[in-house]
Formats: C-alpha cells, sequence, structure tokens
C-alpha cells in the first residue's frame, strides 16, 4: 500500500515515473490503487479546471475514405458501407446547430480524402467568418501540408491525428502498406509549425498491443506534450479484417486516462464515444478519471449510422449529457475551452 502512494506522490509532482512504476500504474487492477489514482487525477482536473466540462459539436462530414486501415470501419474497400459527404449547406446548417446550442468548439471529422478536404476549405473559412468565436476542430487524417496550411488559414484552430501507437511495428500490423508511424509523426509536427493546438491519441488493446506499446504511448505523449489527448479502446468492426478480435479494457483504459491527467495536468481530455459504448457508465467513469471533455455528435441523423468507424457506436444526445453532468456535480463551461499552459 505504501509502495504505491509513493508512487502517485512522485508522480503527481514531478508528473513523471520510471518505466516500472507506470507499468505497475497502467496494469494495476487492485481496486484501491485505481480508485486512489482515479482520485487524484479528478482532484487535479478540477484544480485546472474546476467542475465545468468542455463540449465540442462533433460533425461528421464525409465517411468516404482512401485508406484502407485493417481496424476501421469506413476502410476504403468495405464495399458493404453507403457512403456519403455533407453539402456546404448541410455542414452551415450543423455549424449553426452547434453554435445555437450555446457550444463554442465545432469538430469536424471526416474519412482521410485530401481531394475532398480541399473543397473543405472555403467552407471552413465561411464558418470561421459567420461564427467567428467559435473554435474549429478538423480531424481528417494525413493531408499534404499546404492543404493543412489552406485550413490553418481559413481559421482552423486545431486538428486531432491520434497517432494510434507509438511502436512502428505495431502500427504496420494495423494499417496498409505504404501507411507509417514516421509518416503519421511528421503530419503531428507540421501542424504544430503552422501553430495548430495538436490533438494525438492511441486506441487501448488493440490487435497485437503489448504493454510495451503503452509504454512507448505514454512516452511519446509526454516528449510531444500535445494540447489534446483523444484515447479510448479499441472496438472491432465486424467488416474489417481485425473484426473478430476483442474489444479493449475500460478499465485500463480509464487508468490510462488518469495517469495522463497527472502526467499532464492542463491537456485537454476527452470522455470518449468509445468509453461510453463500451460501458453504460463509461463517459461518467471517464470523467471521474481525470477527463475534461464531452463531444456531443450533431451529424444529421439519417447519416449517423454511416459512420461506423466500429459496431454499435454510442450516440447520446445533448440533453442525456447535461443530465449525466448534473448527476456527478459537473457542468458546461460557456468557453471555447483553448488549451492554456499554467
Amino acid at each position: 500500500m505504501i509502495q504505491y502512494r509513493q508512487l502517485l506522490d512522485r508522480l503527481q509532482e514531478h508528473r513523471d515515473l520510471p518505466d516500472a512504476g507506470l507499468s505497475f500504474l497502467v496494469s494495476c487492477t487492485d481496486p484501491a490503487v485505481q480508485e486512489d489514482l482515479a482520485e487524484r487525477s479528478r482532484s487535479e482536473a478540477r484544480r485546472v479546471f474546476g467542475r465545468e466540462v468542455y463540449l465540442r459539436g462533433l460533425v461528421e462530414w464525409s465517411n468516404v475514405c482512401c485508406c484502407d486501415c485493417l481496424y476501421c470501419g469506413i476502410r476504403a474497400s468495405n464495399a458493404s458501407l453507403p457512403r456519403y459527404t455533407l453539402d456546404r449547406e448541410t455542414l452551415l446548417r450543423c455549424a449553426e446547430n452547434v453554435y445555437s446550442a450555446g457550444i463554442r468548439t465545432l469538430v469536424i471529422q471526416g474519412g482521410e480524402n485530401p481531394s475532398a478536404a480541399r473543397s473543405l476549405v472555403e467552407i471552413v473559412a465561411e464558418i470561421s467568418g459567420s461564427w467567428p468565436l467559435m473554435a474549429i476542430t478538423l480531424s481528417l487524417g494525413e493531408l499534404p501540408f499546404s492543404l493543412y496550411k489552406a485550413f490553418r488559414e481559413a481559421g482552423a484552430h486545431r486538428y486531432l491525428l491520434r497517432h494510434e501507437t507509438a511502436s512502428s511495428g505495431h502500427y504496420a500490423r494495423l494499417h496498409p502498406a505504404g501507411k507509417t508511424l514516421e509518416r503519421r509523426l511528421e503530419c503531428l509536427r507540421e501542424l504544430r509549425r503552422l501553430g495548430f493546438q495538436v490533438g494525438m491519441g492511441m486506441m487501448v488493446g488493440s490487435p497485437f498491443q503489448t504493454e510495451e506499446n503503452l509504454l512507448e504511448d505514454l512516452r511519446l505523449l509526454q516528449s510531444f506534450q500535445p494540447e489534446m489527448i483523444g484515447i479510448g479502446p479499441f472496438i472491432p468492426q465486424s467488416d474489417t479484417p481485425l473484426g473478430s478480435y476483442p474489444a479493449g479494457d475500460v478499465e485500463t483504459t480509464l487508468r490510462l486516462i488518469s495517469i495522463l491527467r497527472l502526467m499532464m495536468p492542463e491537456a485537454l481530455i476527452p470522455a470518449t464515444t468509445a468509453l461510453a459504448t463500451l460501458a453504460p457508465d463509461g463517459r461518467r467513469r471517464g470523467l471521474l478519471s481525470g477527463a475534461n471533455v464531452i463531444m456531443p455528435s450533431f451529424t444529421p441523423a439519417p447519416v449517423r449510422e454511416a459512420y461506423r468507424l466500429y459496431d454499435n457506436k454510442s450516440h447520446e444526445e445533448l440533453d442525456t449529457i447535461k443530465t449525466e453532468l448534473a448527476s456527478i456535480g459537473y457542468g458546461i463551461s460557456p468557453s471555447r475551452g483553448d488549451y492554456h499552459k499554467c
């Protein structure tokens, strides 16, 4: 008991631990250890952010993707998936809905498709001009530097690009030939150079993942210091080559959220949809483990089910989220929730 408390004291004070200490916390299933870790992380999040949670209005713009990642339901070769791309008018209407709901961050997510993404630049500029108080976050995969630059100049503020795994060998087992971890990290460096607030993250419990891989993920995040960290459990999608593998573990994901909160207190960490999909109380437990962001969906209902990254994806409405927050004594921040180093 004393040993683990010493580990937590050191992590909280120095924002770091030797690999052996991190490995112990990642893998420890002792309820007393997990509760102490979650309590400290929850207190750290409240110290930095209070009891307010940032909301991001998520719009899944297109499920057309030119990539064939082995775990992803919108992979290019999935012929069973009906494809869609929201037109300009629909996307602008979604942005207006987000703003009218009092949310000051719009997240536009889509499959990796550089040719289609070019047509989105002017719409991003229009959204930026129409709602200047609303932050624009993009999550469109790996794109040429020139396109990242065009989006930044059009008014986009943040970019989410999960690294998925910090191991080159593991990355190769999850992605098709030609997709490399080195290129993914290069994109992240390009985004930071352009002035984006950058989001990274990994899947927890993805096929072939080892505990050593998770430690590599923690060290990569610690080194890069992203403004946003999005992690969630792996959930299989039945139409993919990895669709028969088991889902990742909710408890391990929660421990990693807590560890990352103590390592990087100011980071913006969502309680992800994947957590809510695997566990009815997953979102609430994510917040109580140190997360401070929720991303309610504003994707139009007729196409929402077609953005099928994984099976049985949760789609909770804003009113449900508000009720859930109130039940644990949390409220919604009225700000757009930019990253600030304390």
